[in-house]
């Protein structure tokens, strides 16, 4: 499916995902490209690459200068000593929306887990996985997983997300990056990308309740009851996730 998003410098603007402005008066804003494909029957590789377009078209200036934070994180190698298949899932305990602490232990008594760490509510690419994870929520049930996010968010930004997906993905907040730092999946942002946040949006001080200026790097991990990783997705392309086929295929061989 082809998006095409016109961008027009005018006094009426309003701020999209990313930050790109667009006229409010134009035919389809960035945010409206994103709600048609969130909504395209397409696999969710094609959906992630149908906004990295869109950013492109609109020329928002995220766009370079993602390009150019992924290949720093390409060559800091990060995320190369995350859990590997056959590895166990480093334990950890987290707050979900309404303030209980959960634990991977808690969890995995109730069956296999898909453990998605996401960069937080503002961020488009994860939008889109959020919302094809969710969609897939009957495959998992048939399986017996369980869904969850994991993002460096404070409980009043994780909430409004929560009530939008329901129980078919459960939000948990990673303060400080903590247990992505533990993995070796967080990244900083760079002065570059910061600096176009703080003046277009978001803001992830004020998510985050920190000025660190940091960042999960997008990844999934299937996880058997065991605890034993059964497959995992991590690039340093954070606009790429995990096929929710390779998921499904990963659960079946649990």
């Amino acid at each position: 499916m082809a998006v095409t998003v016109r961008l027009v410098h005018h006094p009426a603007l309003t701020t999209a995902g990313d930050g790109t402005r667009c006229d409010v008066t134009s035919t389809r804003t960035l945010a409206e490209a994103l709600a048609e494909i969130i909504a395209m029957n397409a696999p969710l590789g094609e959906r992630l690459a149908a906004y990295a377009k869109a950013l492109r078209e609109v020329e928002s200036p995220f766009a370079e200068e993602y390009d150019r934070l992924v290949e720093r994180v390409r060559r800091g190698l990060v995320g190369a000593d995350a859990p590997e298949p056959g590895d166990v899932m480093p334990p950890f305990l987290l707050l979900d929306s309404s303030g209980r602490m959960v634990g991977l232990d808690e969890l995995l008594a109730e069956g296999p887990l898909v453990v998605s760490f996401n960069r937080g509510h503002w961020c488009p690419f994860c939008k889109i996985e959020l919302t094809a994870l969710a969609a897939a929520r009957r495959d998992f049930d048939e399986l017996g997983a369980r869904t969850i996010s994991i993002m460096p968010e404070r409980q009043p930004f994780t909430g409004p997300l929560q009530a939008s997906l329901g129980d078919r993905v459960l939000i948990l907040t990673d303060m400080d990056n903590e247990y992505a730092l533990s993995l070796g999946l967080v990244i900083w942002v760079g002065d570059a990308i910061r600096d176009l946040m703080i003046g277009w949006g978001p803001r992830l001080d004020e998510f985050q309740g920190n000025d660190t200026w940091f960042l999960p790097l997008p990844a999934t991990f299937v996880v058997g009851r065991d605890g034993h990783v059964r497959a995992r997705y991590v690039d340093a392309d954070f606009r790429t996730r995990m096929e929710i086929a390779d998921i499904v295929r990963a659960l079946r061989s649990e």
